[in-house]
């Protein structure tokens, strides 16, 4: 059972979407279930299901998008938001709450099925939601979806996390094994980044969604590049 939400404050448009929705578990035999809001606050105040998947218009009078993605966010971290709008412009910025994607609207349904298939070949394929790290303070579980690079750091390594650095006393070459089917990448010799969170690349550098900057090395270049456009084209 998949749990969606759709959160729009035009009904016509929510009734049209749940259609959708309804037909492809219908020939897909996938069980679904969706709940329906009417603005971002009456979305962000709903503590009574966990959502899988969450369709966020942009443009909403009471509590736009934007900002309940960025409550969404700091209770939730694992939800897929893809956001909804009329203006691509708009769309952009919600990269930086970690949107799975975002689509124009209107909708075409087959564009709705190339969304939901690509969301749900990633979902079950990305079993591996958390690693273990032991160092002197002991054993830590970090949650993937928090973990945003990790770092050489004397000799051992730093978990740079939403809420702060860990030290792992395994190697990165370890570490880099354990997370290669999760969407981690060596950029360089010293450094593994999350892919979930870079947001734009440079020559040699790369951005991350939390204004970080991370080196690439010249030798890891070509293929930093031809990761971030395969990962990147999984979501347009």
């Amino acid at each position: 059972m998949y749990n969606i939400a759709i959160c729009d404050d035009e009904q016509d448009f929510v009734a049209e979407l749940e259609e959708m929705i309804r037909k492809y578990a219908g020939e897909t035999g996938i069980e679904i279930r969706t709940v329906t809001f009417k603005n971002g606050l009456e979305l962000t105040e709903c503590n009574k299901i966990e959502l899988d998947l969450i369709f966020l218009d942009i443009q909403m009078d009471t509590m736009n998008g934007m900002e309940a993605a960025k409550r969404i966010r700091k209770k939730d971290e694992k939800v897929s938001i893809i956001f909804l709008t009329s203006l691509a412009k708009y769309a952009l910025a919600g990269y930086e709450y970690r949107a799975w994607n975002y689509i124009i609207k209107p909708i075409a349904y087959v564009r709705l099925k190339n969304e939901l298939d690509k969301w749900l070949k990633n979902y079950r394929r990305d079993d591996k939601k958390y690693i273990l790290v032991q160092n002197g303070e002991g054993q830590h579980r970090i949650d993937l979806n928090t973990l945003r690079y990790l770092e050489t750091y004397n000799r051992n390594v730093k978990l740079h996390t939403d809420k702060g650095g860990i030290i792992s006393y395994k190697k990165m070459r370890e570490l880099e094994a354990e997370l290669t089917e999760a969407h981690f990448l060596r950029c360089h010799s010293s450094y593994l980044v999350n892919l979930l969170f870079v947001k734009r690349v440079g020559k040699l550098e790369l951005e991350l969604t939390t204004g970080e900057k991370l080196p690439i090395s010249q030798p890891k270049r070509k293929l930093v590049m031809e990761k971030l456009a395969d990962y990147w084209g999984d979501r347009l």
